[in-house]
């Protein structure tokens, strides 16, 4: 097949890649640096969980449209993300490297 009928990637296309990537690396490091206070209802559990992989799997399929060093920064970061949730009891339920419950 040839590229001849083909346009060129528009500004979101070429933007989508980046994106996903920036989600991945950025809620890993937010997900580390702050602590949780609460436990998250198993609904918002399992959809985050379930969103972390959507975006590692559509990062795996557009990987030729991004930097080999961000590609794989990224990809460890979804692996932490779910690495955090084995943490004990409070990073299952937090899926963030802390947990503490305020004082009143």
């Amino acid at each position: 097949m040839s590229d001849r009928g083909r346009a060129p990637p528009s500004g979101i296309n070429r933007a989508m890649p980046l994106v996903i990537v920036w989600i991945l690396i950025l809620s890993f490091v937010w997900r580390i640096a702050v602590t949780a206070h609460e436990y998250q209802m198993r609904t918002e559990q399992v959809m985050t969980m379930l969103i972390d992989l959507g975006l590692m799997v559509g990062l795996i399929g557009m990987r030729d449209r991004v930097p080999t060093p961000l590609f794989w920064c990224a990809i460890i970061a979804g692996i932490g993300s779910f690495a955090l949730r084995l943490n004990g009891d409070d990073g299952w339920w937090t899926g963030h490297l802390d947990f503490s419950v305020r004082s009143r």
